[in-house]
């Protein structure tokens, strides 16, 4: 009985331990590596992160936003915006990387508070005013019924790489008058870079700011 039990408790220890390894092997390195393989040959750029090359160097990715700012000056805690650029949407709902501070994190969120929260009233407030402020030019007033929600509240993630198509032919009088161009440029830069509604139907026209960026940069180098 003894060894009967012997022989088939090593049984189904060896079968356990064949099971363990062909999953192991199927999952752990098969599988993977049959996803990347179908993912770089039928995906390469999203599987990669959707980056952007401009001049031979990533400048961002297609999928995540990124700050238009100005060197911190000393003893401010937040820099002021480059406004020779495009802006994209608030980013209030990040956080700060308190885990690992030896890395400089792109960190994810929202600011999760409601609609009546004084301090999220104040703050839309705050950059309402902030954008007639910064796009008002001389010979051109933001009126602040013009300016979008996108404008002046973070999304979910915080890192949306979009805004609206009006949000930037709001910005282009400014982004016209700092750079030395004519608005009317500009303004057909923000046409061209505006992409429509996915399969025609889903979500809203937009503007990758990234995109539209560097294609003012060219504008900007060609005069």
């Amino acid at each position: 009985m003894t060894n009967n039990s012997l022989r088939n408790s090593a049984r189904i220890l060896g079968a356990a331990l064949r099971a363990l390894l062909v999953l192991t092997v199927v999952c752990g390195v098969v599988y993977p590596l049959a996803v990347t393989g179908v993912a770089q040959a039928l995906f390469h750029d999203k599987a990669n992160g959707s980056e952007v090359t401009y001049r031979g160097a990533v400048v961002g990715s297609e999928l995540i936003g990124q700050r238009y700012d100005l060197p911190l000056k000393q003893g401010q805690k937040t820099p002021d915006p480059d406004l020779r650029w495009f802006q994209p949407r608030p980013a209030n709902g990040l956080g700060t990387n308190s885990v690992n501070t030896q890395y400089k994190l792109i960190l994810s969120g929202a600011t999760n508070r409601s609609g009546d929260n004084k301090e999220l009233i104040a703050r839309v407030r705050d950059a309402k005013a902030a954008v007639v402020r910064d796009n008002s030019t001389a010979g051109y007033r933001v009126d602040p019924s013009d300016v979008p929600a996108e404008a002046v509240t973070s999304s979910g993630s915080g890192l949306d790489p979009h805004v609206s198509p009006q949000y930037a032919t709001l910005q282009a009088h400014r982004v016209a008058e700092r750079n030395g161009l004519d608005v009317k440029r500009v303004e057909q830069l923000v046409e061209d870079h505006t992409e429509g509604r996915t399969l025609g139907f889903m979500g809203e026209p937009r503007v990758n700011v990234l995109a539209l960026n560097i294609a003012l940069r060219e504008l900007v180098g060609t005069g």
